[in-house]
């Protein structure tokens, strides 16, 4: 069995869980999100804890049960606390700007300035002109918000222009004299 999908997972106070055979349901203060279950996968409630098991031994229902408990935990975390994920953008004139809570406008050299809208559940907040903030309760939908503005200019290896996540560590490489 999943050391992962082992361990139970607390339900704080303020959060409702439903659990049926076919999706579990979480709501908290921040929204609802829901999620499908595979039929060899089983959650059972026991008051404030949750637990993961198997229907049976298959070798399907093995390979599921640490991914739905750890998208269980994840969306447990997302209706209490939400999730962020932040982006910095480096290079001369590149800049970001918020129009309202759901679109973005970003200046990266183009010819014409990118508009980005974001999708039900996410939230972009912009502290200054080169940090993007992406705010959400799904986590999944957070992160992949952030990769595809992180696409509109990956980070390049010779400046680093571009724009990268604020833990990400770009590596340079030496210039053409080979400096």
């Amino acid at each position: 069995m999943s050391r992962i999908g082992k361990a139970p997972i607390t339900v704080p106070a303020g959060v409702t869980v439903t659990v049926t055979p076919e999706q579990i349901v979480v709501s908290g203060p921040k929204g609802e999100l829901s999620q499908s279950l595979p039929p060899a996968v089983l959650i059972t409630q026991d008051g404030d804890v949750l637990t993961v098991g198997r229907i049976d031994d298959a070798k399907s229902s093995r390979a599921l049960h640490g991914l739905i408990r750890s998208l269980v935990q994840n969306m447990v975390t997302g209706v209490t606390s939400g999730f962020q994920k932040n982006l910095e953008i480096v290079g001369v004139g590149f800049r970001a700007a918020a129009k309202g809570k759901n679109t973005l406008e970003l200046s990266l050299g183009f010819s014409h300035p990118v508009t980005v809208e974001a999708p039900d559940g996410i939230e972009f907040v912009v502290p200054q002109p080169t940090l993007i903030e992406v705010h959400g309760i799904d986590k999944q939908l957070v992160g992949e918000v952030a990769a595809n503005i992180r696409k509109w200019r990956k980070p390049e290896p010779y400046k680093g222009k571009g724009i990268r996540y604020s833990d990400e560590h770009v590596r340079r490489k030496a210039g053409k004299a080979g400096k």
